[in-house]
């Protein structure tokens, strides 16, 4: 045997595997600790495999089902989500296990002709629906859009444990242990809300329907396609209790200032802004200059905080571009429920707050201060309308 495989539960195998050298996930957001791409064995009288990983892994992945069943066939393939990060092995494992009976609703097998060209021994589930491999039985929910159309989850009753897809998943790859219990899982938590806010985000609704879905079932076990597998009643509660938060739009009281400065001026009075929040009383205060900062981070700290201050000098007749790129992905998220203002600076034609009022009002954020417009450079008035800006947001986040 060359790995020592972890038994989450009675004969379920944990047998994914970690990537740390891709830089950034869906080629847009970074993977500065890695990431991990969960696949589980079931080893019944009948065996079940729970999604696949990464084609790039398929090797390593196959030597760890090998561990585990030797020379024994695989029955059934569950596919919880067809991403190509948990889909990515199929073909290849189909041309290893030729007998192998995929299971997925409706979209799934859609997506598995598609992407693979499949279409023989598949197998199409609807909710709720259940299949026998023994001892244990796999009951299927559809969880639509978390965060594609065909997403659903599996779930083994008789072990109390949920096999949830990409819901409740994390950036970071698993270091040594798997478990929550074998790990300092605490650093995930703020990966959680990475991850949720870049990739779930728009999908609170969907969500929402999934967490009530799911509110009758006793779990135990959450067995995600990215992160630690949790099984400490303490670390579940935590996860259901912030996707159901995040999900909601609700946030915490702090606040982020989220900027584009060319030459200095209007990073000025976001400092001005901050340095009066905190002066009464707002401790959680983020600055992100979003020349910097990556809108990966940005978006994780607006789904945390509740005040929202946006700056922008105009670029162009045009919001400069880095905070035209950060509203358009607030906006392409539905965020909701923030309390809001802006301030920017000109030099000759004030465009940038236009378009930061048109989508404050869009959004239906509640504007809790009159912009802070500043031409040319700072002086005294703008500096005090600064100050009057951070002390009315702080008052509302009280």
């Amino acid at each position: 045997m060359l790995y020592k495989i972890v038994e989450i539960r009675d004969h379920i195998y944990y047998v994914g595997v970690n990537d740390r050298t891709k830089h950034l996930f869906e080629n847009l957001w970074p993977l500065p600790k890695g990431i991990s791409y969960n696949s589980y064995l079931i080893d019944d009288e009948k065996v079940a495999l729970i999604d696949t990983v990464d084609i790039c892994y398929s090797e390593v992945f196959f030597r760890k089902i090998r561990s585990v069943l030797g020379d024994k066939p695989i029955d059934y393939l569950v596919v919880n989500h067809m991403e190509p990060d948990h889909s990515g092995s199929i073909e290849w494992l189909v041309n290893r296990y030729p007998d192998i009976t995929i299971i997925g609703n409706n979209r799934t097998m859609d997506m598995v002709k598609g992407y693979y060209g499949i279409t023989d021994n598949v197998l199409t589930i609807k909710d709720k629906d259940e299949v026998k491999l023994g001892k244990n039985t796999l009951r299927f929910y559809l969880t639509p859009m978390i965060h594609w159309p065909e997403t659903m989850m599996t779930y083994v009753p008789k072990l109390k444990t949920l096999f949830s897809g990409d819901a409740f998943g994390t950036f970071g790859s698993l270091d040594g242990g798997v478990i929550d219990s074998q790990l300092n899982a605490d650093w995930y938590f703020d990966e959680m809300i990475r991850y949720y806010s870049n990739i779930v985000g728009k999908y609170g609704s969907p969500v929402q329907v999934a967490l009530a879905k799911l509110a009758g079932i006793d779990i135990e076990v959450f067995c995600s396609t990215h992160g630690p597998v949790w099984t400490e009643k303490e670390n579940i509660d935590k996860v259901i209790s912030l996707y159901d938060k995040l999900s909601k739009y609700e946030a915490d009281r702090g606040l982020v200032i989220a900027y584009g400065s060319m030459y200095g001026n209007t990073e000025q009075l976001a400092e001005i802004i901050a340095a009066s929040a905190a002066d009464n009383g707002i401790k959680n205060i983020v600055l992100h200059d979003v020349a910097k900062s990556h809108q990966s981070d940005i978006l994780r700290d607006v789904f945390k905080y509740r005040g929202l201050i946006v700056g922008s000098p105009t670029y162009n007749n045009q919001l400069y571009p880095g905070v035209e790129s950060f509203i358009s992905s607030l906006r392409n998220r539905n965020i909701k429920n923030r309390l809001f203002a802006y301030f920017g600076g000109f030099s000759w034609a004030d465009a940038s707050m236009r378009y930061l009022n048109a989508f404050a009002e869009e959004m239906g954020f509640e504007v809790v201060c009159d912009p802070v417009s500043m031409k040319h450079s700072l002086n005294a008035d703008v500096a005090a309308s600064a100050r009057k800006l951070g002390r009315i947001m702080a008052e509302k986040l009280k």
